[in-house]
């Protein structure tokens, strides 16, 4: 029984392509509302699909190319050693590109659907909250299930072919590296349109913030999918898959010692499986009435989901004789992930003293709105950095009386049981932009003030389903990459003899250091691209109020030119993204291949430690300042317009590029380098500067 048990997780990726196709034919049905709904959905679906296109285009050449280096140098030794296996080079060449082909297949899923759906669920809107809502949900369970579907059935795939977590590795590196770039590029797209609309709409101009009249609406929703539909689905996307392919390759190191009778192998396979069973369960049970609450929904099944999770995985382990304190691992890893999500929830609910007390200091002005969000947003780190802390100890210490391997491999389970309920993360994170989008059609269409305060109701459950999604993703990515971190060295080991990281030893220290660093580098990044980028838009929104007559006075017939500010946002995103995603991998490699395993693996701590710190901070004060913002709109202090009000624009303004650019990316960033070090250990241990020199 134990043999075939993995293949439950290529049978579960394959229910759960199919719960996402139904989903889609289930959106593809709805009414899509009136001409002029169809029109500003149809703009928003070729905008979004225009930087798709464009983005997807430029990232086949890096893929190519990198295809290649890994076809040459990938597994040690390179291809024109003697000793080298041609087949298995192949093998992870390939890996690597079907690993980037399902990380995209899965983004253009999500976002084909994300943008048929907003227009509908703005439609079903005036109907009721109970007709729109299962619109927005279905829509995001598209892009939820095909993330999780598409990811185990690939690794499910390679391994079948392969019997190697190492090739499988290949596979995940392809995920990682695509994700980073969807998430960099989406995020700067989407906060460049955002900063602009609101910069010159609301601060300078006064009009509301889906107001037809503003030449960067369109540009500004078009946002919404790429930044948190592709991207984000691409950054859990990575997480996820990365959190298995860590926990093979832990495991695969227990499958030869004598208490595991060789069943560890294939754990992570079966428990991922049985998490997609129990996210599809947990999915059809999310249900609000007519004066429901969405929130409460949202939170309602992804509780149901865990306890599902719980059960159907101690009955595997009752049934395949694994061990119970891995189970325990695994369990403690899904508790921490709930844990981290209810606190990003605290400090960035309206109804919560973080973001209460960040509106009222707004009252007296600018700089008290950033300090007082700024500072909430750093205690916001301290409690899920002890989340991660303390499940991966606990996780450790949990297993360790069965060996110091599995202690290790407890940690990747921690992991891996933190993500197993994914699929439902990430369909209730892509609800949220889908009606968000929905409240601007209903704006931009005018269909008065009763839909537009359902679609803010459920806008609202979107603003704080999307803050624990970005909690639980940093604090996944922060298990998983302490997991890869257990797999670099395992791997690098098996080159090198047994290595130790000590700070005492200047080369680690070194690693360290710059490690710390990084995450920083590429935090101000991508930020300053998005200040680039928002520069050229608000130069021509400013231009078209000025130049183009009767569109600030709303005159009828008078259009601004959308396409020109969704182009300029594309350009500029596509131009800004490649820097910090190429200097991300490139610093990795050089750190190794000149100072040594040791230093490397000094320079991920580093960044994994520092890399948490800024995207939990980034994340969580950049939600607060937005629901402070949009408390003060709901009529406190002043309301809109108020100088409480414009002090909180400017604060939601700051905080755009920390929540929905450098923070999430940083997720994707520490996973890349761990993947990168991870796959070049056994060629950098032989191949080092120091070690030809003689210095180490």
């Amino acid at each position: 029984m134990n043999e075939f048990a993995w293949l439950i997780a290529p049978i579960s990726a394959l229910v759960s392509i199919l719960l996402g196709l139904y989903f889609y034919f289930y959106i593809k049905k709805q009414d899509s509302g009136t001409e002029k709904m169809k029109e500003i959905s149809s703009a928003i679906t070729e905008g979004a699909y225009a930087f798709l296109k464009r983005e997807y285009t430029t990232l086949a050449m890096f893929v190519t190319v990198v295809s290649v280096l890994i076809f040459i140098f990938l597994p040690a030794p390179p291809i024109w050693n003697s000793e080298a296996n041609l087949l298995k080079h192949a093998a992870m060449a390939l890996a690597y590109l079907f690993g980037s082909f399902c990380s995209a297949l899965a983004g253009y899923l999500g976002l084909s659907v994300a943008t048929k759906a907003n227009a509908k669920a703005a439609q079903a809107a005036r109907n009721g909250l109970n007709k729109a809502f299962p619109i927005g949900f279905r829509g995001g369970g598209v892009m939820g299930f095909a993330v999780v579907g598409l990811g185990l059935l690939g690794v499910s795939i390679v391994f079948a072919l392969t019997n190697d977590p190492y090739v499988v590795l290949g596979f995940s590196f392809g995920a990682s590296a695509l994700a980073l770039f969807a998430k960099a590029g989406g995020g700067i797209f989407t906060k460049t349109a955002d900063i602009s609309a609101d910069l010159v709409g609301k601060v300078e101009l006064g009009i509301p913030e889906d107001d037809p009249r503003n030449p960067a609406v369109i540009a500004d929703n078009v946002g919404d999918n790429v930044g948190d539909v592709a991207g984000m689905g691409a950054d859990l996307f990575d997480s996820y898959v990365a959190s298995i392919v860590a926990a093979l390759i832990l495991g695969q190191v227990l499958n030869n010692l004598p208490l595991s009778k060789g069943v560890y192998l294939h754990m992570p396979l079966v428990f991922a499986g049985i998490g997609i069973l129990a996210a599809i369960l947990g999915a059809l049970t999310v249900r609000v009435g007519k004066s429901g609450d969405p929130g409460n929904a949202l939170n309602m099944g992804t509780y149901v989901t865990c306890i599902i999770f719980a059960v159907l995985t101690a009955s595997a382990t009752y049934l395949l004789d694994y061990e119970w304190r891995i189970w325990g691992a695994a369990i403690v890893g899904l508790i921490a992930g709930v844990i981290i999500g209810m606190t990003s929830d605290y400090f960035t609910s309206d109804d919560k003293p973080p973001v209460l007390k960040t509106a009222q200091a707004s009252t007296t002005g600018t700089a008290t709105t950033i300090i007082t969000g700024f500072s909430y947003g750093l205690h916001s780190v301290f409690p899920p950095l002890i989340g991660i802390g303390a499940a991966s100890t606990v996780a450790y210490f949990l297993c360790s009386p069965l060996g110091a391997d599995y202690a290790l491999f407890g940690i990747g389970m921690a992991a891996l049981g933190m993500l197993s309920i994914v699929g439902l993360i990430i369909s209730n994170d892509a609800y949220g932009p889908i009606v968000d989008n929905s409240r601007g059609i209903a704006e931009q269409a005018g269909l008065g003030e009763e839909v537009i305060r359902i679609t803010d109701e459920l806008d609202s459950a979107g603003n704080t389903a999307k803050a624990i999604t970005k909690g639980f993703a940093i604090g996944a990515a922060g298990l998983t990459v302490i997991a890869l971190l257990a797999s670099f060295k395992s791997t690098a080991e098996e080159a090198g003899g047994t290595i130790t990281f000590d700070l005492m030893n200047p080369l680690v220290l070194l690693g360290a250091l710059i490690g710390i660093a990084m995450p920083a580098v590429f935090s101000a990044m991508v930020m300053l691209g998005v200040g680039r980028n928002a520069e050229r838009m608000i130069a021509e929104i400013r231009r078209q109020f000025k130049e183009t007559p009767g569109l600030k006075e709303g005159k009828e017939g008078v259009k601004p030119d959308y396409a020109k500010c969704v182009d300029i946002a594309t350009v500029g995103a596509l131009k800004e993204l490649m820097p910090p995603s190429i200097l991300t991998i490139a610093v990795t490699l050089i750190v190794g291949f000149v100072a040594g395993v040791e230093a490397l693996g000094g320079y991920l701590a580093g960044a994994i430690f520092s890399g948490l710190l800024f995207a939990l901070l980034m994340a969580n004060s950049g939600g607060l300042w937005d629901n402070a913002k949009k408390l003060i709109e709901s009529g406190v202090h002043g309301g809109k317009g108020s100088d409480a009000h414009k002090a909180a624009v400017v604060g939601d303004t700051v905080g755009d590029p920390f929540k929905d650019t450098a923070g999430p990316s940083l997720n994707t960033m520490i996973t890349v380098m761990s993947l990168v070090a991870t796959l070049f250990a056994i060629l950098i241990v032989d191949n080092n500067l120091l070690k030809l020199l003689g210095l180490s």
